[in-house]
């Protein structure tokens, strides 16, 4: 055998065992026809030779790949690290293999589209928004089925699995006004990011809902480095809000650093404060951080009954928009105050 190459092919297997290349491919082929003497050969020339069958002549038949490709980014969010690792798992457990796409922006991934066409993946999953219509109709044109959550666009190959971010949003205001808030304020994530949007906007249609002004709205960073900086110019005045609910964790978890460091206010005290994702960060006790977090668990499953109804063949039916509930996880940040 040529010992420049890397990898064994079923041809050397075949030769080694004494039988023809059909009776290699059929030995790896489920449910094909091999007597057990030859499985024996070809599976004994395997082990010594380190033979692997490779999936690219499968992929070339039949036009499936069985390959998910899972579109992440921002992964200074400890929230997209806990979605990967649940889609990852999941997908592997449904028999899908996982290829790993990463994308500067931290809300979109409309940018990496165009890559997308170079692989022959079955399915593309995202944990970030596709914004554009255009960008929509180029994953149609290529026949991809795409999974993406908190998408605003939609097509027949394009589906979206949402949190109910602007719900979310109503019930901090309900939350802030029954501790004792009168005056409120929204850190703000980027201004193209669906989710902060929904977030700021059922936060402004229920105080105005209930008789009260719109909040002050500093921000456009879904970091720490950005709920820090936003804190401190929305608080250093005598007109503050007492109430502050942030676009994420990480901005919220920011602003109480910021409040309490550089401000010396109290939290809760002189300003609650809620944020959204449910970080681990969140719970530690020196944060003790009020938040709203999405329910995983269905969101993942929601986007494996697509997923399984769009590569079926033939396709079937499924749901292009699916919204799931946001859970309130109280705790220290907004406690009662006297």
């Amino acid at each position: 055998m040529n010992r420049l190459k890397k990898y064994a092919s079923s041809t050397d297997v075949a030769r080694l065992a004494g039988v023809s290349q059909s009776a290699v491919s059929r030995t790896y082929k489920p449910g094909a026809s091999v007597s057990e003497e030859t499985r024996a050969k070809v599976l004994a020339a395997a082990q010594q030779l380190d033979y692997r069958p490779s999936m690219i002549p499968r992929i070339m038949l039949t036009h499936r790949s069985n390959l998910v490709a899972i579109v992440i980014g921002g992964m200074y969010n400890p929230f997209y690290s806990v979605v990967l690792e649940q889609f990852t798992i999941r997908l592997q457990a449904a028999g899908w293999q996982v290829l790993l796409l990463h994308v500067d922006s931290g809300h979109s991934f409309d940018a990496v589209i165009p890559r997308l066409a170079s692989y022959r993946v079955d399915a593309i999953v995202s944990a970030l928004a596709v914004l554009a219509p255009e960008s929509a109709a180029e994953l149609a044109r290529f026949r991809i089925p795409t999974i993406s959550f908190n998408t605003p666009v939609k097509n027949e190959w394009l589906s979206s699995v949402c949190c109910d971010n602007w719900g979310a949003a109503r019930t901090a205001v309900d939350l802030f006004l029954a501790r004792g808030a009168r005056s409120f304020g929204y850190i703000a994530g980027p201004a193209g990011s669906p989710a902060n949007e929904e977030r700021l906007g059922g936060f402004r249609e229920r105080l105005r809902e209930l008789g009260h002004p719109d909040p002050i709205v500093i921000g456009g960073h879904f970091r720490y480095e950005g709920g820090y900086a936003s804190a401190l110019q929305m608080c250093r005045g005598p007109d503050r809000p007492d109430a502050i609910f942030c676009a994420n964790d990480l901005v919220a978890i920011g602003a109480i650093d910021a409040l309490r460091k550089e401000l010396r206010l109290d939290v809760p005290g002189d300003v609650m404060i809620a944020g959204f994702d449910d970080i681990p960060a969140a719970g530690y006790a020196g944060y003790d951080l009020t938040t709203f977090v999405h329910d995983g668990k269905r969101m993942v499953d929601e986007s494996l009954k697509i997923l399984a109804a769009a590569t079926a063949s033939p396709p079937e039916p499924h749901e292009a928009r699916i919204v799931v509930p946001a859970i309130l996880i109280e705790r220290g940040t907004t406690a009662p105050r006297p």
